[in-house]
């Protein structure tokens, strides 16, 4: 039932409040009231938060930074993949720091601009992230629907793929898919860097997409299985409403607040997932710009030009440290028994 919050009448000017007989009260006018439905209630505590409010404008900055990432290196006057070899000494150290020119300075061996790297590298970060989490939203809650409404056969059909696919080696099973997708569509053909590398960026999101459905499939169909025997659901079968009109009009309102939270705390888990498959060699490669291949080629040199690895390594933490604290914000704000 949905909380009702009442407005009292307004008095007139001159009398006094709370009398009986006086003002608006005694003249039998009707009391307003205003039904809020639980987002609602969600989002205003939500817009209270100030930890979730602070890590909602992070990031949209990270969202803007990505955006707006050939504008930023513009601006600074680089590009990512220019060398500048003449900045590089004979060992492959930068033979300069930050400067006006180079605002993060220069990544040793090959001179490339750490700034435009950098943020450059947000992009794949977030696409990466974004995609997977949107794949794996829809394919778990339409999975999740269909077997906790059907049940029978459907229901242990769909739940045994369920249990598989949580069951395998997400690691060993990510490095060898993505050797494997490579392979199959033009890796060992004579493909050029660049294609490869747009391979590797498709075939990381698969991968990530097909072992990132099943815990969300396996909690909706927890959900359904306990609304699917509710009054209203009852009523639109005896109304003869279609099975498609039920699952999605009727069952899936109700499931608003479980997926929201599933969706806030998934996308951290994918941006650190990508950094950390890239770094293994098993994601992204060059020329990709990218976080996780910066931090794989800065732990040569972490002594040396510490700047080189520290800043795509706070890049990740500050964006899914908000991320994270932004999931848990918003856990709390959809869950009625918790008050912050």
């Amino acid at each position: 039932m949905e909380p009702m919050v009442v407005e009292p009448p307004a008095t007139r000017a001159g009398e006094p409040e709370g009398v009986p007989g006086s003002g608006a009260g005694s003249s039998g006018a009707p009391v307003r009231t205003v039904s809020k439905s639980p987002t609602r209630i969600a989002l205003a505590r939500l817009r209270r938060d100030r930890v979730a409010m602070v890590c909602a404008v992070i990031c949209a900055v990270y969202l803007l930074i990505a955006v707006f990432a050939p504008l930023l290196a513009r601006l600074e006057g680089q590009n990512p993949t220019d060398l500048h070899q003449n900045l590089i000494d004979e060992f492959g150290f930068p033979t300069i720091g930050p400067t006006g020119e180079h605002w993060f300075g220069v990544e040793p061996r090959l001179g490339r601009d750490l700034f435009a790297r950098w943020v450059y590298g947000a992009r794949p970060s977030l696409i990466v992230a974004g995609a997977v989490t949107a794949i794996t939203t829809v394919v778990g809650v339409v999975v999740g629907l269909i077997a906790g409404f059907s049940g029978g056969w459907v229901d242990r059909t769909l739940s045994w793929l369920i249990d598989l696919v949580l069951s395998l080696p997400y690691l060993l099973f990510a490095i060898a898919s993505s050797a494997v997708l490579v392979a199959i569509f033009g890796g060992a053909g004579g493909a050029s860097a660049d294609q490869v590398a747009g391979i590797r960026f498709v075939s990381l999101i698969c991968v990530l997409s097909f072992f990132g459905w099943a815990s969300l499939a396996r909690l909706v169909r927890g959900q359904v299985l306990s609304l699917r025997e509710r009054e209203f659901v009852a009523a639109a079968r005896v109304l003869g409403i279609p099975t498609r009109q039920v699952l999605f009009k009727e069952l899936l309102p109700n499931l608003v607040a479980p997926i929201v939270v599933s969706v806030s705390l998934a996308l951290p888990g994918y941006v650190v997932a990508e950094a950390g498959l890239t770094v293994l060699g098993a994601g992204l490669i060059e020329p990709t710009p990218s976080w996780g291949l910066t931090i794989s080629a800065a732990t040569t040199y972490y002594r040396a030009d510490p700047l080189y690895l520290w800043l795509p390594v706070l890049g990740i933490t500050i964006l899914v440290l908000a991320l994270s604290l932004l999931g848990d914000a918003v856990r709390d704000a959809f869950d009625p028994r918790t008050r912050r």
